[in-house]
């Protein structure tokens, strides 16, 4: 994203449309429709304010992204019934961040998947991915 554009998830009206939303205060979860490419029930957490990594969130942003977290895994439970998950943040570039707005990735696993037991360590295990010195 080049850093004139605007942030795509300072948008919360997009963010909201056409997806299953649950909000607080300070943070939203958006889930979109699987048909957009993403795993079934996949979804993200952001802070409402805008800030650019994990590392600039406040301590209340804190504690309402882990109240929204409870609540996606909740409702995840009941509507997919996956067989694990995978929850984390990517920051910077180099880290997989690629709109630079703090978005914690809430993604339901299920045991049907080609790449079911990938988990979010799995690069690190490659020793295709060494560093070169």
């Amino acid at each position: 994203m080049r850093d004139d554009s605007p942030c795509p998830y300072c948008d919360t009206a997009e963010l909201r449309r056409d997806a299953f939303v649950l909000e607080n205060e300070l943070c939203l979860l958006s889930i979109k429709p699987s048909e957009t490419g993403a795993l079934e029930g996949a979804g993200i957490i952001i802070p409402k304010a805008h800030r650019p990594t994990v590392f600039d969130l406040t301590p209340q942003e804190w504690v309402a992204t882990q109240e929204l977290l409870l609540q996606a895994k909740a409702h995840l439970d009941a509507t997919l019934a996956p067989d694990g998950y995978n929850a984390g943040w990517n920051v910077g570039e180099v880290g997989g961040q690629h709109v630079m707005h703090a978005h914690f990735h809430v993604m339901p696993r299920f045991q049907d998947e080609p790449r079911a037991g990938q988990g979010i360590r799995s690069h690190l295990k490659d020793a295709g991915n060494r560093r070169r010195s």
